[in-house]
């Protein structure tokens, strides 16, 4: 009898493996002899067509396929990390990891983006300057982006005329579809960002 050689005969080493597997975990296998085919003009026919279906696994598979599936597989690690960020600020306005469209206008893609950032040159540029944060004028608590567009009390009559509510929730106003009357809302409070 000649040796077997794992490169020789994989597809008999991985069944092998599997078996090993199997009875490792407490399976009980029981294997059954299938007798010769030859002879009967059908049963030639069908085991001729079962062998040149296994001719086909041995073709290589194309790279774009590989790059999909590695892809896929990456993004959906990449959701699953992200879903347990529940706490961070971000997470509020996108809870799936996908691409958003951009807005035709780069200006108004770019405050767009640093509202929902929660980093913009009015909030942040204390840190640059090395200056106090800005304050509210009426509450005296330090403006940032979430106090601007949902908290500051001073601004509740824009945010009525232009939301409906003074009370409306982050991910409506700069979900994936930001919230239509968003930059009459910037406008009408004077805030450049």
């Amino acid at each position: 009898m000649t040796s077997l050689h794992r490169f020789s005969h994989p597809f008999l080493f991985n069944i092998l493996e599997l078996h090993d597997r199997l009875i490792s975990k407490g399976f009980s296998i029981l294997f059954c002899w299938i007798p010769s085919l030859i002879g009967i003009p059908s049963n030639e026919l069908a085991d001729n067509r079962a062998k040149s279906a296994t001719n086909s696994l041995n073709s290589p598979v194309p790279v774009n396929d590989v790059k999909k599936y590695i892809k896929s597989i990456l993004h959906s690690k990449w959701q699953a990390q992200w879903d347990h960020k529940d706490t961070n600020k971000l997470h509020l306005i996108k809870c799936r990891i996908d691409c958003w469209p951009s807005l035709p206008i780069r200006k108004l893609d770019t405050v767009l983006t640093r509202l929902r950032i929660g980093h913009t040159r009015f909030t942040h540029r204390h840190l640059l300057s090395g200056g106090p944060a800005p304050l509210c004028t009426v509450c005296q608590c330090q403006m940032t982006v979430l106090r601007i567009r949902i908290d500051c009390q001073k601004l509740n009559h824009q945010r009525i005329r232009c939301f409906h509510s003074s009370c409306i929730a982050l991910k409506n106003i700069l979900h994936e579809d930001h919230h239509p009357q968003l930059f009459t809302f910037l406008k009408m409070i004077g805030l450049s960002l």
